[in-house]
């Protein structure tokens, strides 16, 4: 029988079926037996693969791959896989729910309970407002049909391989670069993966940029952005206001100046955490691997 390393929670059905079809292992001792790894966030380096002799398989619990070193993974005949789009819709829906607090200052709203709404509680309207992308996959495209649809905005996006024939089939209209979604959306909203070309892709020159009115949503990952430049935009008042699911170093330190700041809004990395996408999610993973390990083996279980 296959054996697979799990050490963190998944839906429970995505692990009922992996018990029916595989060993699970959730020792760290136990895993030079490993067949496959399911992680969600496991760092998987060089020295882990050591310890993983046996391994054939790594599965993504997500999108995000930056947590396997996949040329280590790929000298040793390990495939990788990860299950994109599954969770794109919970994703989307955050990003919007973000922008809504921003928009209506929630957070402190809710600190000022018992007593005459302040004016200085003055929010903006969602309608006619810009919803800018950096980076144009099914987050983006879902995030841009609630915006757009549900609240009167229009859309731009930008990366690499958006062109105009593919913005002339979604709601995201093409932009020529990042600075050009910078400058022109009213909230600027991250959805690119994290590797060595977009690590610390917003720095003090790119928050410089965006309009002093607009705000910035980070779903994606935290090493997008340069966390103490845009601590110090947002004293200064350089945005309006940022919001991130994600932080560079997670769970974010206490410490974290960003958590300080009365213009910034903070989840702990909740943006897949509904009940549809991990059940989604769980389930490509776990018949992933079990798909993987038996064709690797000829059937042989």
């Amino acid at each position: 029988m296959y054996r697979v390393y799990l050490q963190e929670p998944i839906h429970p059905a995505a692990e009922a079926y992996l018990r029916a079809h595989v060993q699970l292992l959730t020792r760290e001792a136990d895993l030079p037996l490993a067949d496959a790894v399911l992680t969600r966030n496991l760092r998987i380096d060089a020295a882990f693969l050591e310890q993983a002799k046996n391994l054939k398989v790594i599965a993504i619990h997500g999108t995000g791959r930056d947590g396997v070193d996949e040329e280590a993974a790929q000298a040793r005949g390990v495939e990788v896989f990860s299950t994109p789009g599954r969770n794109a819709q919970a994703v989307a829906e955050l990003i919007a729910a973000m922008a809504l607090m921003l928009s209506r200052r929630l957070p402190q709203a809710a600190a000022c309970l018992g007593e005459s709404a302040p004016a200085a509680l003055l929010g903006q309207e969602l309608r006619g407002k810009c919803a800018g992308f950096l980076g144009t996959g099914q987050i983006a495209r879902r995030a841009a049909e609630i915006f757009c649809g549900g609240f009167g905005m229009r859309a731009i996006g930008y990366s690499p391989s958006y062109t105009r024939k593919k913005a002339a089939q979604c709601r995201i209209g093409f932009a020529p670069g990042v600075e050009a979604v910078l400058r022109e959306a009213d909230y600027v909203c991250m959805c690119l993966p994290l590797n060595g070309e977009t690590r610390g892709m917003l720095g003090q020159q790119e928050l410089g940029w965006m309009k002093r009115s607009a705000y910035l949503i980070n779903c994606a990952r935290g090493g997008l952005v340069d966390e103490q430049a845009l601590a110090e935009a947002l004293r200064r008042g350089r945005i309006a206001g940022a919001a991130a699911d994600v932080f560079a170093e997670e769970p974010v330190s206490p410490e974290n100046p960003l958590l300080q700041l009365p213009n910034f809004l903070a989840t702990p990395h909740i943006g897949g955490n509904t009940e549809q996408a991990l059940y989604a999610v769980g389930m490509a993973a776990a018949e992933g691997i079990v798909q993987r390990l038996t064709r690797r083996e000829g059937g042989r279980n």
